[in-house]
């Protein structure tokens, strides 16, 4: 039996009494895989992740992340397992404006021991590896801010960020919003190609149907959401 690095059962979740989000018996992900979750605008896609990230707080039921229970966990040890464990490319980036390309990705490793000893000595080496397999290798771009930069390089060091220090599950929130179709289906292989590399599990979500054979499973959030699309 594959190990289990989500596990959902019985969840339930309103932002206010009366507006039911989600009601999801059951959903899964195994470790290693690379799923596809797709549903439109307001179908709770975000909500979900946050859940899974441990950010929001299931109101019935329970989240497994790699075998840790979300609900029982103290927000510092929930803190701790995503430092840790898990890299998240969002939606709007959260790059930090006054950093460099590289001071970005390297990010993760200020606050995780664990992904820093992953990343090696030369993290910066790596830092720079990740960039360049996300064609930015430039060496004067690295060291710009990141706030000069386009919409897609910003997606691509968001990308990176997530991947450096080899976390066992990477969210990505609608990371291909701003790519053309060629530049998009290079990024999700790229991407792809590093969650392969690292043995890592990769939960994608997207409105985008056509992305779906793209990854090893694909699910829609409407098949395992009985509330259904919610405004």
């Amino acid at each position: 039996m594959s190990e289990k690095i989500i596990e959902v059962h019985g969840l339930g979740f309103a932002w206010k009494q009366g507006l039911q989000v989600l009601d999801i018996p059951e959903f899964s992900v195994d470790a290693g895989e690379r799923v596809f979750l797709r549903g439109p605008s307001g179908s709770g896609k975000s909500t979900l992740l946050g859940l899974i990230a441990g950010v929001l707080a299931p109101q019935t039921g329970t989240i497994r992340v790699l075998g840790e229970d979300m609900a029982r966990l103290s927000a510092a040890r929930r803190d701790r397992l995503r430092a840790d464990h898990v890299g998240v490319i969002f939606q709007m980036f959260n790059l930090v404006p006054y950093l460099s390309v590289t001071g970005n990705v390297l990010l993760p490793l200020r606050f995780s021991s664990a992904r820093r000893k992953a990343a090696g000595s030369d993290a910066d080496g790596e830092a720079r590896r990740l960039l360049a397999r996300l064609g930015l290798e430039d060496e004067q771009l690295l060291k710009r801010r990141v706030s000069d930069l386009s919409v897609g390089q910003q997606q691509r060091v968001a990308a990176a960020r997530a991947l450096i220090g080899a976390p066992k599950l990477i969210i990505a929130d609608e990371p291909t919003s701003a790519l053309d179709a060629d530049a998009r289906d290079r990024f999700i292989a790229l991407l792809s190609e590093e969650v392969t590399r690292s043995g890592a599990s990769l939960l994608f979500v997207s409105h985008d149907r056509s992305l779906a054979p793209l990854f090893t499973r694909a699910v829609d959030l409407a098949a395992i959401n009985r509330v259904g699309v919610s405004a």
